[in-house]
């Protein structure tokens, strides 16, 4: 009897291969061919699944974001009693900081597309989709803080919200050149709260 294959499981191993990829060096050089060979399938196997690199790329993007998304969720349920807008904001920062090996991954192959997407203007189209609804959320939570009398009604949301985004950009940036280590972006990511919520 044939082995059945789980489409959706291959899908998601081709990508987990590209992130090794991405992760060892890059993905500029990294072709279709190589991807396969990581993965352990032949590169016909690969075209069954993924049409182009982009195309598997905008997948492991997606599928490290659902990843991100799950361990969100799980370091909140981990807090004690309901989280306040400063928990989520931070617990949310704390998982996209590249503070461990998932997070680090997920940060070198956003990089890796970051830098494809500068010079295709369809897959920047694509990097800019996360942007306004990564903003939203935040301010949302800063909206909810000002309501609750934890953030000065004096302070933007909208205006907070990309700030925190910015200090989370830059942070990711010096963490992975090793240019500030974890537990220092840890302590201004806490400092830069602290300020926020502070009414």
């Amino acid at each position: 009897m044939p082995k059945r294959v789980d489409h959706e499981e291959r899908r998601r191993a081709i990508a987990e291969a590209l992130w090794r990829i991405a992760c060892a060096r890059g993905l500029d050089g990294a072709s279709l061919r190589d991807v396969a060979a990581e993965a352990g399938i032949s590169l016909g196997q690969l075209q069954h699944y993924f049409s182009s690199k982009d195309e598997m790329l905008v997948f492991a993007l997606k599928y490290l974001g659902g990843l991100a998304e799950q361990r969100i969720r799980t370091r909140l349920l981990g807090l004690a009693g309901p989280p306040s807008p400063r928990d989520v904001l931070r617990e949310t920062v704390m998982e996209m900081l590249p503070l461990d090996d998932a997070s680090r991954t997920g940060n070198l192959v956003q990089i890796a597309y970051f830098v494809r997407a500068l010079h295709d203007e369809r897959l920047r189209g694509h990097a800019k989709e996360g942007v306004p609804a990564l903003r939203a959320f935040f301010a949302d939570r800063v909206r909810e803080g000002i309501a609750r009398g934890e953030v000065s009604a004096d302070r933007s949301p909208d205006a907070e919200a990309m700030l925190l985004i910015a200090l989370t950009d830059g942070l990711t940036t010096h963490v992975l050149l090793e240019a500030c280590g974890p537990e220092e972006a840890v302590s201004l990511l806490d400092a830069h709260l602290d300020r926020l919520f502070t009414a």
